[in-house]
Formats: structure tokens, C-alpha cells, sequence
């Protein structure tokens, strides 16, 4: 038995839908049966009674709940004296970013973080969303930037700091590059470098959703995961690609970053930058850096 087994058993038990519960947990509703079945097999009983139009509690089921409920704020309340504990002892913040911030948020805070706090060691996790917040919630992390879910863990706390602009990135040989700006009627025949939607869904759904509401159909020549890897395609003449302004500080020769023209809403270009931290947990070296950060923000913001 272990505590995600614990996590999943009680969010049905509050549902009593397991798409639901696996929704609010941001699993597959497969892994959440999955999970309840190891514990049911563990504790050698049925907790649920399922049917295709329903789901409800046996009586074993109704008799855990009270104690699995006390178990699991056991396990919550002793991942959050363990956090106090390290923070008391260590001046150490481990910090989670995207590419995204590591390469342009970070590095402008880092300065003046040292000035203000010269004795902290700040550790940088660079990885994609989809690890960071796992690592927020089993407390190897104590603060991550990233593009918050669609459907997100209400263990955890998001932030929205602001929208990065994205650009398009144009082969330096391209008949679009002497242009100031592109609109994405420009782009209909071009073929395109997209990232993949299962590590990147906002990069991958905000080049799509710009061509539908222009109307047209995004033409996918390539899917990429890495933004070097895709910024490198580019300037293979694989294609063009929908990329965040700071890819441009990647510098591929033969490559140039070109605005949006989008009409309407500005924010139908741009990408959210968010901070997540585990909810209902102090720390005192996050609040110093996120202090730190909001005197920043306005000139990080204008630098998106």
C-alpha cells in the first residue's frame, strides 16, 4: 500500500465518478482503477461497487474512508515538516524552470537574489512541465516556472507572472524573412515545425489554435520536442516554426525571429509563464525569491 493508492481511492470516494476523481487527481481514469484495484488486492476486500451507470462504496469501502482520509493528511503534514525542517537548516532553494524561464527569467533574478540574500545556494532543475510538478508535490522541488495544465492539481498553488511573446522562426534564404512582421494567413502553405503535443501542449496548441482562428489549417511538416532541435530544422529549410521570443537567444546562424501580426487580443500570441509552489506549505527562502522577483517583473514582463 502506498499513499497515491490512498490519493486515488478517497477522490473516488468524494466523486464517486472515476473520471472525475482521476481528472482532479491529473491522471488517466486507467491508472486511478489501476491504483485502487493494487489496493483493494493489498488490503484483500472490495472498496467499490462499479457499474456502467455508477459507482458507490461496499461497506469496507464506507468503514476505510475516515482512516484513509487521517493517513493521508498524516503523510501530507509530515512532507511539510520535512520541508520546514531543510529550510531551517540549509540555505538551499531548488528551483524548477522550462527552458523557457531557465533561459530568460532565471539568469535575471539570480543577480539580484545574490545581492539580497548572498548566503543562499539556488539549484536549477531545468525540465518541462509535466516533470517539474511532480517534483513540486513529492517535495524535491520548492518552486517551479512553467505553463500551468489545463486541468490543474489543486495541491498546488499557480501563479501567473505574465505572457511570453512568440515569434516565428524564418530561414534566413526564406521570401518571408524581409518581412517586419508575418500574419499567420502568410504561413498557410508554409510547412511547419511543431513541438509534440504530449511534452509541449501549450507550444503545440497555441500554433494551432492561431490558425484556426485565422480560418486555416496548420500544414505539419515535422514534430520536435527540443526548441534547439526545432530552431536547427529551420534552418535546414525543414520549415518554419511558432517558437517563444527568447528561442531567439539561441542564435542559429541563418535563422531570424519575426513578430505576429494577429488581429484582436494580443494574448492570442503569447504564452502564460507561471510559478507553482506545494499548497498549504511555508518557505521562507520562496517568499524571498518570489519578493525579489515582483521587483523584477515589469522589466522580465517587457523582455518576454
Amino acid at each position: 500500500m502506498n499513499i497515491t493508492q490512498v490519493k486515488c481511492f478517497l477522490a473516488a470516494a468524494d466523486s464517486l465518478h472515476f473520471g472525475r476523481a482521476a481528472q482532479s487527481l491529473g491522471i488517466l481514469p486507467a491508472t486511478l482503477g489501476r491504483h485502487i484495484r493494487q489496493l483493494e488486492d493489498h488490503l484483500g476486500v472490495t472498496l467499490f461497487i462499479r457499474t456502467t451507470r455508477s459507482v458507490s462504496l461496499t461497506e469496507a469501502g464506507s468503514q476505510v474512508v475516515a482512516d484513509a482520509r487521517t493517513l493521508l493528511e498524516q503523510a501530507e503534514a509530515l512532507e511539510t515538516k520535512a520541508r520546514a525542517a531543510r529550510s531551517s537548516r540549509a540555505h538551499v532553494l531548488r528551483v524548477g524552470a522550462i527552458d523557457s524561464a531557465a533561459a530568460g527569467l532565471i539568469p535575471q533574478i539570480l543577480q539580484p537574489m545574490h545581492e539580497t540574500h548572498p548566503d543562499l545556494e539556488i539549484q536549477i532543475v531545468e525540465q518541462k512541465t509535466i516533470h517539474l510538478l511532480p517534483k513540486l508535490l513529492s517535495g524535491g522541488l520548492d518552486i517551479a516556472f512553467c505553463r500551468p495544465p489545463d486541468v490543474r492539481d489543486p495541491r498546488l498553488v499557480f501563479r501567473t507572472l505574465f505572457y511570453e511573446t512568440a515569434v516565428v522562426a524564418v530561414p534566413q534564404s526564406h521570401p518571408l524573412c524581409g518581412r517586419e512582421k508575418i500574419e499567420i494567413a502568410d504561413l498557410s502553405e508554409e510547412p511547419l515545425i511543431v513541438p509534440d503535443r504530449r511534452s509541449r501542449p501549450h507550444s503545440h496548441d497555441l500554433t494551432m489554435s492561431l490558425f484556426m482562428r485565422a480560418g486555416l489549417a496548420a500544414r505539419v511538416a515535422q514534430v520536435a520536442e527540443e526548441k534547439q532541435t526545432i530552431v536547427n530544422l529551420v534552418a535546414a529549410g525543414t520549415g518554419l516554426a511558432i517558437v517563444p521570443r527568447w528561442t531567439s537567444r539561441l542564435r542559429v546562424k541563418g535563422v531570424r525571429f519575426i513578430p505576429i501580426k494577429t488581429p484582436g487580443a494580443t494574448a492570442q500570441a503569447k504564452l502564460i509563464l507561471a510559478a507553482a509552489w506545494p499548497r498549504g506549505t511555508r518557505d521562507p527562502l520562496r517568499d524571498a525569491f518570489m519578493s525579489v522577483l515582483d521587483a523584477e517583473i515589469e522589466a522580465l514582463e517587457a523582455s518576454a
